[in-house]
């Protein structure tokens, strides 16, 4: 294990979409502070595997779980499955989700309800399945958008709404789970280079001008924030989120 601080050891978290990208960053942050971490994936079954690895070799330990989070049933499965398999869940990771564009004319029914059903409804049913086994000191983190707060341009209708809906869901559960303390945050990424949004993209160039700092961010900076939220510096935040974005929302 690399020398980060142990901040989360004895916890177990649950993060959605861990197999790639932002979701594998935040796996393994968390898992180098001492959380054993469960990671769901839906086809990327080898990618998914590689994480865990990594994990291991590095003295963690992690599990990875099937879920596709189109599925009614999937999100609360997972949580299920992870406290059945390590005991107890402490953080839960709300990554997965869908990089949704186009105009309003051009979005069809099923895109709609995807849309809805990955960064909607399995965040809330995962966030209730979750909040029947978490305890004092348990963190609900969801990675928003800066989407929530600013949209440059047109053809991002799917992502604000969706998204949006985020910081409603989180400032309503941080009043209710306030009082056994709980605590509901968001990270909100602005630019961060994926696959997903690579930083060499079509649309990458425009991205960069609306950020204060004028480039891209990295997966590790997301991960950075959802530890720190995860972690002890973050027990007194709540029905807030952390804009990792670059200056995108100033």
């Amino acid at each position: 294990m690399n020398n980060t601080h142990q901040d989360l050891a004895g916890k177990v978290a649950l993060v959605t979409g861990g197999s790639r990208g932002i979701g594998a960053a935040i796996a393994g942050r968390l898992a180098a502070a001492g959380a054993t971490v469960a990671l769901t994936y839906v086809r990327a079954r080898e990618q998914a595997d590689a994480v865990a690895r990594r994990i291991e070799v590095d003295g963690g330990r992690a599990m990875v779980l099937r879920a596709d989070l189109s599925e009614p049933d999937a999100a609360a499965s997972a949580v299920e499955e992870t406290v059945r398999s390590l005991g107890r869940l402490d953080i839960l990771v709300n990554n997965a989700g869908e990089l949704a564009y186009g105009c309003i004319e051009e979005v069809s029914q099923p895109e709609l309800d995807r849309v809805i059903a990955i960064d909607i409804r399995s965040v809330f049913l995962a966030a209730q399945a979750a909040a029947r086994h978490l305890g004092d000191g348990g963190r609900i983190i969801s990675i928003g958008s800066c989407f929530n707060g600013r949209v440059p341009g047109a053809n991002f209708v799917l992502q604000a709404m969706a998204k949006s809906a985020l910081v409603g869901l989180t400032k309503s559960l941080a009043r209710e789970l306030g009082p056994r303390g709980i605590t509901v945050t968001t990270v909100d990424p602005g630019p961060i280079d994926t696959d997903m949004n690579p930083a060499d993209g079509e649309t990458a160039e425009f991205q960069r001008s609306l950020t204060a700092l004028g480039r891209y961010g990295e997966v590790e900076d997301i991960a950075e924030a959802v530890a720190f939220l995860a972690g002890p510096g973050g027990r007194y935040l709540t029905g807030t989120g952390i804009a990792v974005d670059g200056g995108y929302t100033i």
